[in-house]
């Protein structure tokens, strides 16, 4: 099978390259999964570079999840069986025709989704709801702030803030991907060129934001403190800005609001019943076509330093999907 590798950690994501490799049988409780479908997440070029916290085995094949058709199955596997339309996480192994997964890591693709929606959809709309739900505890009749709105966590965090029934900031730096954001459901969008704080301070009647959901950071996270409301809930996603912001104790001890940290994986991984609630609880939204995750671009698997390089260099609108 082919399956694009990495064998030397790199700053230059170009270091992927196209191998033929041969897959093992799948071993107890694996299913063989052929691959139609990668969605392109952040964490994949950061763990190219040796700078996610997650760092894998040399060499490795990118690619956090994935959907396609179950193959084979190993023994021991009871609920899959060869033929069945499945999505699955697989932290790494996206990037190739085939790959080994644990029958636990993979569950029915929602509905009628197809293969490059249902690869789209977990990871982004999992740290949504488990940023916005479980971390956050956003209220109906609140205001939600969410940076990076353009992107997939961002996307899915304007969707699943509108479902529950929020007032709804997005920003950007680009007009025209908020153009998108807009349709998507936003109430307001911000450009954040020139700052938002008065902005979103003027939309809120002088309250501030009561969630604020930042996968950015830098000069974002800064300027969110100064526009957070009362008893604020200021939500850690990630630093693509590539600065990691402090904050003095004493703006959260004046304007008494709280920083809380979002790993949605991990959440699962040290609360495995919470973690499945979770995934359950996206999965019925998806399956119900309440989340529809906006795909902008597809590449072919030879092309996927392209897929890459069209998040790196922040040209993406929503997610960005490898087809096999």
């Amino acid at each position: 099978m082919r399956a694009m590798r990495v064998h030397e950690l790199s700053e230059d994501i170009a270091v992927l390259r196209m191998e033929d490799v041969e897959l093992p049988p799948p071993g107890p409780g694996e299913v063989r999964l052929r691959l139609k479908a990668c969605s392109i997440n952040f964490p994949d070029i950061l763990m190219i570079q040796g700078k996610y916290q997650f760092k894998p085995e040399l060499p490795f094949s990118p690619g956090m999840e994935g959907a396609g058709i179950v193959a084979e199955v190993g023994y021991g596997v009871t609920r899959l069986k060869p033929g069945d339309r499945v999505v699955a996480g697989l932290r790494v192994g996206g990037f190739a025709e085939e790959v080994n997964v644990p029958e636990l890591a993979c569950r029915p693709i929602p509905g009628n989704m197809d293969f490059a929606k249902a690869a789209a959809y977990p990871a982004a709309y999992l740290t949504a709801y488990v940023a916005l739900v479980c971390r956050g505890h956003l209220q109906k009749g609140e205001t939600l702030l969410v940076h990076g709105s353009t992107g997939g966590v961002g996307l899915a965090a304007v969707e699943m803030g509108k479902l529950l029934g929020a007032t709804v900031i997005a920003t950007s730096a680009s007009d025209e991907k908020l153009k998108i954001v807009k349709e998507r459901g936003a109430d307001h969008v911000l450009n954040v060129t020139e700052g938002f704080r008065e902005k979103v301070k003027e939309l809120t009647g002088g309250r501030g934001a009561d969630v604020i959901y930042d996968p950015v950071g830098g000069d974002v996270f800064d300027e969110s403190v100064r526009c957070i409301a009362w008893n604020g809930r200021l939500l850690i996603i990630g630093f693509t800005s590539g600065r990691i912001p402090s904050v003095s104790v004493n703006m959260p001890l004046i304007k008494g609001f709280s920083v809380i940290g979002v790993r949605a994986g991990e959440y699962g991984r040290r609360d495995p019943e919470a973690g499945k609630a979770n995934i359950e609880a996206i999965d019925r939204l998806a399956a119900e076509g309440k989340i529809d995750p906006y795909i902008c671009a597809r590449f072919p698997l030879e092309r996927a330093v392209d897929a890459m390089r069209m998040l790196q260099e922040r040209k993406a609108v929503g997610k960005v999907v490898i087809e096999m």
